[in-house]
């Protein structure tokens, strides 16, 4: 027998073994798209709740999207390291790039003390939150194909990979962001550079005029690199662009990048013009030609681009032929046709779109309605339309608030992505969405503890609310449930909504348009309060649950359909609200309202004589005064029933020895409702 055959039969079999292993089918609860932002926040979520579950990603490392973008290297997300307080959930407010996780130093601040920090550090952090997590994360994954599978039980899907390894889960996460560039067909769009391609280095752009197509964060960072290169820079667009300080909208163009409306409203050679995109065409001039007057003949430079409209083209061209006659350019139709000089560069700005290509016809989500198709269309609680156990984090599920909140960005979706893990945690494990129990006369001190330092509300305005539900003398409180989702909200959360009614606190702003800047821009008075024009609570109360015709007709703009009563807490500019008489004493007030029953707070020995007298003493002596709760008069002992004293929850004691101001008890409300809890 010929000695080498064992080797090639040994050969033989160790190729047949790894091909069997190149082949096999993992199988897992939870399959999660994705190792940027959103898809490690959902691993830090499932993780903690010990389920089976795995994160696929393409690259060597996480957030491998802010190892190239943005293009210049600087992030627009707010770092803002002092706030003066110690609160975490606070400090979050102003905190857009860390994620959530119950280990205080996994804080982007470790790794950037820049108020806008320099894009390379975001991966960095990334790479540290998901070791230090110890998340279980693949890299070099990169699935090209997801098919759904439906069997007499259940529906599952299954992602493969560049090796044929299938991955099979119930439940999908899909958190890949959106990378697809976005693009716009025309004639001559191959003359025109991308975004993801351009050079970054601003002396290659010396002495050039340059047209930008797009009016967003990128094409404006684009033109701020280059501005004081470029002889001109000019920037086309359907739309007038929309400043972030205006719209509220955190997407749109940001004061960092805005450099360019100096120059062009100071006119300084740089300008903003509106077209149609699509009704453009670009064209490269190869023959010199006279002017209709007949006036001294231009010879241009060497491939340099025309812009031209599509209305002005007198023969059928191929989309990227750019072959066109002198006659067929605006300026010999109108010759003061605002782009009728020549470009050296044009490039393409339009932002990014959901690659949809990865999924096949069972298991892809449809497009949006809004954010022109570039998003996947999902439920209220982010689940994908017709693709059950297919839910959407992140970026791509920013078609919910498109132009409307901060669900396209960290700071927004890892509270949107926490509300889905919430929803996964009941329907697949039967865990109810957690909730905390507040004495009815605790109500007021606890609302005012969340609009003075819930993150999560605050940056999801008018997306997110808490739910609270009253369950005779006590509340179930339900923290930042999705508001679309409302009429599901027993099916979701697990919790049932009694006959007695329930409040929703959301943070919204004033629908009207106004001067931002302008005299009376903000609303101080606080029986004005409901014309507040900048960010404040609003508080909702519904008898039962508003159903799904409801929220389809609910008015134009609001987050709700119409409650049964309405409570808008006025405006603060220091956006804290604990003001005695313009935030305590109306919302006690509407509470009292709406709840019938008596919020107010009594004295110690105010609820010691009213025990001596009435067979029910108020309903604060009852939960208070009865478990050795309350505040002994010392400076004004003749204060009794009808006079206002605080009661401190279980998480208020001990955290201040604040001196309290005599006008409080004078207006009737809880003196410890106005105190900050900073933990």
């Amino acid at each position: 027998m010929d000695s080498r055959l064992p080797c090639l039969i040994l050969l033989i079999l160790t190729g047949l073994v790894k091909s069997a292993a190149d082949n096999i089918t993992r199988k897992h609860d939870y399959c999660v798209l994705g190792a940027g932002p959103a898809g490690l926040q959902m691993g830090y979520f499932l993780s903690k709740a010990k389920r089976d579950y795995i994160i696929l990603e393409r690259n060597s490392g996480p957030g491998s999207f802010f190892n190239i973008y943005p293009r210049h290297r600087r992030l627009i997300s707010i770092n803002k390291i002092h706030t003066g307080r110690q609160n975490r959930e606070f400090n979050l407010r102003h905190d857009w790039n860390s994620l959530l996780s119950d280990k205080p130093e996994l804080l982007f601040k470790r790794h950037s003390r820049e108020f806008y920090p320099p894009a390379d550090a975001f991966p960095r952090y990334l790479s540290m939150y998901e070791k230090v997590l110890g998340l279980r994360v693949r890299y070099g994954v990169d699935i090209g194909r997801i098919r759904a599978v439906q069997s007499a039980a259940s529906r599952s899907y299954i992602l493969t990979d560049q090796h044929a390894t299938d991955y099979k889960c119930s439940v999908l996460l899909v958190a890949t962001g959106l990378w697809v560039p976005q693009e716009v067909d025309f004639v001559g769009s191959d003359l025109v550079e991308g975004y993801e391609s351009i050079s970054t280095d601003p002396e290659d752009y010396k002495n050039q005029a340059v047209l930008i197509l797009g009016k967003g964060n990128s094409a404006f960072e684009t033109a701020q690199s280059i501005l004081g290169r470029a002889s001109r820079v000019h920037m086309v667009s359907p739309r007038p662009v929309r400043l972030a300080w205006q719209t509220h909208y955190v997407g749109d163009l940001r004061a960092i990048n805005n450099e360019i409306i100096d120059t062009y409203q100071l006119k300084s050679l740089d300008g903003l013009v509106e077209a149609c995109l699509d009704k453009l065409v670009i064209v490269q001039q190869k023959q010199q030609y006279r002017k209709r007057s007949g006036t001294k003949q231009h010879k241009e430079k060497k491939g340099q681009l025309y812009v031209t409209l599509k209305k002005y083209i007198q023969t059928q061209y191929e989309k990227n032929n750019s072959d066109v006659m002198a006659e067929e350019l605006p300026g010999y139709h109108i010759d003061n046709f605002s782009m009728r000089k020549p470009y050296d560069r044009v490039i393409r700005c339009l932002g990014f779109r959901f690659n949809f290509s990865i999924f096949d016809s069972s298991a892809c989500p449809p497009n949006s309605e809004n954010a022109r198709g570039r998003l996947p269309r999902v439920t209220a609680w982010y689940e994908g339309h017709d693709t059950p156990g297919l839910f959407v984090l992140g970026t791509a599920a920013h078609s919910r608030d498109y132009r409307s909140s901060a669900g396209g960005f960290v700071h927004g979706f890892r509270y949107t992505v926490r509300a889905v893990h919430h929803v996964l945690e009941h329907r697949y494990h039967g865990t109810t969405w957690s909730s905390k129990k507040v004495l009815t006369t605790q109500l007021q001190s606890w609302i005012l503890k969340r609009v003075g330092e819930a993150s999560g509300l605050y940056q999801m305005f008018d997306v997110l609310g808490d739910v609270i539900i009253r369950k005779g003398t006590h509340f179930e409180y339900v923290e930042e449930f999705p508001l679309q989702a409302l009429p599901q909200f027993s099916s979701l959360s697990g919790h049932e909504v009694s006959d007695n009614g329930l409040l929703v606190l959301v943070m919204q702003y004033g629908k009207k348009k106004i001067d931002y800047l302008g005299r009376g821009r903000a609303v101080t008075d606080w029986t004005k309060a409901w014309k507040s024009n900048f960010l404040h609570p609003v508080l909702y109360f519904y008898d039962t649950l508003p159903t799904e015709e409801e929220m389809k007709l609910r008015p134009n703009g609001w987050p709700l359909p119409r409650p049964k009563a309405i409570h808008h807490m006025v405006e603060d500019f220091l956006t804290e609200w604990e003001s005695p008489i313009s935030h305590l004493q109306p919302l006690r007030h509407f509470l009292e309202y709406s709840l019938q029953t008596d919020l107010r707070a009594f004295y110690a020995e105010s609820c010691f004589r009213s025990s001596l007298t009435n067979r029910k003493p108020p309903l604060f002596c009852r939960q208070g005064y009865v478990k050795q709760q309350g505040i002994v008069s010392n400076s004004q002992p003749w204060l009794h029933i009808g006079d206002a004293g605080p009661i401190h929850t279980e998480q208020e004691v001990g955290t201040s020895g604040a001196t309290f101001p005599n006008y409080l008890a004078q207006v009737g409300t809880s003196m410890s409702s106005g105190l900050k809890h900073d933990f």
